[in-house]
């Protein structure tokens, strides 16, 4: 139940953002240790990310300003991956795994998603609105938290200064 009410919230405020981007927020604090399976089933933590940027994005399938954000973080991705950057998709859906498998595939997404769980929800705060961007640096500190459809040159700007 919790679950559902959580999807619901993310889907009545994303559809009120629209393709707006909100500026993004500077920080420095430790990123919450999590642990979840990818949709292959996989173990991904935050250690397994240690000496790496990671870009955790919570989006769903059925916000048209995360679908809009996708190829931009396919294209960086497989530029800046050789770089020390890593991406994180949590996707919000209803759907089970094999069902956004599926549609991750079909999307040509080239980075690894998971179901964003309630605990990574509530350790990490992403906000009320989706697409929902946190970069952690190589030291495992969130550097950075932008709500809203992040830009290809913000994103690369964001990576190249911290991968330094």
């Amino acid at each position: 139940m919790k679950k559902l009410r959580l999807v619901i919230l993310f889907g009545v405020v994303a559809l009120g953002v629209g393709l707006l981007t909100l500026p993004g927020q500077q920080e420095n604090s430790a990123a919450p240790d999590f642990s979840i399976k990818d949709l292959r089933g996989n173990t991904v933590s935050l250690a397994g990310f240690k000496g790496k940027v990671l870009v955790m994005n919570f989006w769903a399938t059925w916000c048209p300003p995360c679908r809009a954000e996708i190829p931009d973080l396919i294209d960086v991705y497989g530029r800046m991956k050789a770089d020390g950057l890593e991406i994180l998709g949590l996707s919000v859906d209803r759907a089970t795994p094999d069902e956004l498998l599926g549609w991750v595939e079909k999307a040509g997404i080239n980075y690894t998603v998971a179901m964003a769980t309630p605990e990574i929800v509530e350790a990490y705060r992403p906000g009320d609105y989706i697409p929902s961007t946190i970069i952690v640096d190589r030291a495992g500190r969130i550097r950075y938290r932008s709500t809203g459809v992040i830009d290809r040159n913000t994103l690369v700007r964001l990576v190249k200064k911290l991968a330094k």
